[in-house]
């Protein structure tokens, strides 16, 4: 199974160790499934972790190492200038979308705009995703 993780999902498993969202990257890590990711997506993880209110959780080396595990970890895609299957209310979160489609992933994320779409497109907050992971096994 392949899954694209949202940079919210990503950030809050390092800030609760014990929270879903890092329940759902142990088992990346793990290999229980396989991590795509983009260069957009690496960016936007590297903003949001320069966040002032974030680097007092998560000092710029840890910050670093993460990116670094991310992005030598995950199997990278291209970013693509195809318009998404379904636009997120959030026009910046289109990206994702088009990832998820082109990847042939899931997505995975805590932001009500992407979850919105699940009617729509296989998006899955952490909770859900982990009852998917656990049922095929």
């Amino acid at each position: 199974m392949r899954a694209v993780l949202d940079t919210n999902v990503i950030v809050s498993a390092a800030l609760s160790p014990a929270g879903s969202p890092a329940k759902v990257f142990r088992l990346w890590v793990e290999g229980a499934f396989e991590l795509i990711c983009s260069p957009l997506l690496v960016a936007e993880l590297k903003r949001v972790l320069a966040y002032p209110k974030l680097v007092k959780h998560i000092n710029a080396e840890d910050g670093g190492e993460l990116v670094d595990l991310v992005r030598n970890g995950a199997l990278m895609f291209d970013d693509s200038e195809k318009p998404p299957v379904v636009s997120s209310p959030d026009p910046g979160d289109d990206y994702l979308v088009v990832l998820a489609a082109e990847a042939r992933a899931v997505l995975v994320s805590g932001d009500d705009h992407l979850l919105s779409l699940s009617k729509e497109i296989p998006v899955y907050s952490p909770v859900e995703f982990l009852r998917i992971l656990a049922e095929a096994f």
